[in-house]
């Protein structure tokens, strides 16, 4: 990956862009404050000491005993020593220092109290302190001013130098946040990568050292990964054991069709029961197919698939009664969705339904529980049951009770399989009827 390759709909460009503009934001505020406060702290500094010098003048006319003009004129003199403008006013006597200022400055003296403010003067910046007193009896308004233009010219200097180190730091934390996105984002390239190699063969599961946020979508990547794998597998088997269980009679067929022995009734009967039996046995594939439904996902609704079910089975073995009846399922857990694989719940119950209703007389009983973190299936019918020392041997690959129904006995060894899969339970005893009861416990906590 490129560093600086710009691909506007990346997350690494997103978040650069949104980091670089938060950072240019705070740079700019820090910057602006910087200028205000930097301005502020030069005018409170040099108002002290407007200040200290209006005290010095307040001071020296205070002790003077001389009439109110040669005071003003005293402190006309006095001020100059100081190379401040100033406004004098003592009664309706003006003095000033500089002849122009009384006209601009005049406003200022109306005010009441001390003040410090600025004052434009010539187009120049004037920082101007009121002193408000009185001499024997009369008001006195002191204004004192300094020409605050070099001042401000100075702080603009250093402004303009706190922009350029501003822009440098700015550029500083673009650049870091550019290396601490691209180590963030490194995760997600080690995690294409590995898909990268899944898709390629090269790799089973997803190995990633990834921050927390991303534990779920590996976790989900690798149960999703499991799932594929375990359908592939079941798959597989299916198909090996069609072929294997279809490889014996078309072999027989294939020989008395070879042969030049005529065929009779009684081999006539032998390749209808041959053909009929690769009939049924491709039907049970169908069927089992079929049961899978068009929607597989993640999470079933119980109650609708098992309605769905029973309806179908009831067209298969059309001269049984299947009933469905769903125990401590409330309104709100009738149409809830829960954490199993809905192609898996059919097969599971479809077994169960096949089972039943091939071996029950006239009905079978399906009783549905929805726990809170459990699902509870139990699948009775009224057939001959198996024998409680024989009980123990349902659920082996291959095993079967009776040789003379078709089958392979991998049906229930199918469902102890997927039982397993979900920490689930399965067990067999006799039911009231007096045929099979089978009840199977899944959890629903993933």
């Amino acid at each position: 990956m490129c560093l600086f390759h710009i691909d506007r709909r990346s997350l690494r460009f997103r978040l650069l862009t949104r980091l670089g503009g938060a950072s240019l934001a705070v740079v700019l505020f820090a910057w602006y404050l910087h200028g205000f406060f930097l301005h502020e702290l030069a005018k409170d500094f040099l108002g002290e000491r407007l200040k200290d010098e209006a005290s010095h003048i307040v001071t020296l006319l205070k002790k003077d005993e001389r009439p109110v003009a040669q005071l003003m004129a005293a402190a006309r003199e006095e001020s100059l020593s100081f190379h401040h403008f100033y406004v004098l006013r003592v009664g309706e006597k003006v003095s000033t220092s500089l002849p122009a200022l009384p006209t601009q400055m005049l406003p200022l003296l109306e005010g009441k109290g001390d003040a410090l403010f600025m004052h434009q003067f010539q187009q120049q910046p004037l920082l101007v302190y009121r002193h408000v007193f009185d001499i024997r009896g009369d008001a006195v308004q002191l204004l004192i001013a300094e020409n605050f233009s070099p001042v401000e010219q100075g702080l603009t200097r250093v402004h303009w130098w706190i922009a350029a180190s501003a822009i440098l730091l700015w550029g500083i934390l673009i650049s870091l946040n550019l290396l601490a996105v691209r180590r963030g984002l490194k995760p997600l390239s080690v995690l294409r990568h590995q898909l990268s190699e899944l898709q390629s063969g090269y790799r089973k599961r997803i190995v990633l050292e990834a921050p927390s946020e991303l534990d779920a979508l590996v976790s989900q990547l690798n149960t999703l990964l499991d799932e594929f794998d375990l359908r592939l597998t079941r798959s597989r088997e299916s198909v090996a054991n069609l072929s294997h269980a279809l490889k014996t009679p078309l072999a027989a067929l294939t020989q008395v069709l070879r042969g030049k022995r005529p065929i009779n009734e009684v081999r006539r009967g032998k390749m209808l029961q041959r053909v009929e039996t690769i009939h049924s046995q491709l039907e049970t594939e169908l069927r089992r197919a079929r049961i899978a439904g068009p929607r597989a996902g993640q999470t079933t609704r119980p109650v609708e698939e098992a309605q769905r079910l029973i309806e179908m089975f009831q067209g298969i073995y059309p001269q049984r009664t299947f009933l469905l009846e769903c125990l401590g399922v409330s309104n709100e857990h009738a149409d809830s969705w829960v954490n199993v694989e809905t192609q898996d719940f059919t097969e599971m119950l479809g077994i169960l339904l096949d089972n039943a209703g091939k071996w029950s007389v006239n009905q079978v009983q399906c009783r549905l529980t929805i726990e809170s973190d459990q699902i509870v299936l139990c699948v009775e019918d009224d057939g001959p049951g198996v024998p409680e020392a024989q009980l123990a041997h349902l659920g082996e690959r291959g095993w079967r009770q009776d040789e003379t129904h078709p089958g392979y006995g991998l049906g229930l060894s199918i469902l102890a399989h997927l039982v397993k899969h979900y920490a689930g339970c399965v067990s067999y005893s006799t039911a009231g009827a007096g045929g099979l009861r089978a009840e199977v416990h899944l959890s629903t906590r993933k």
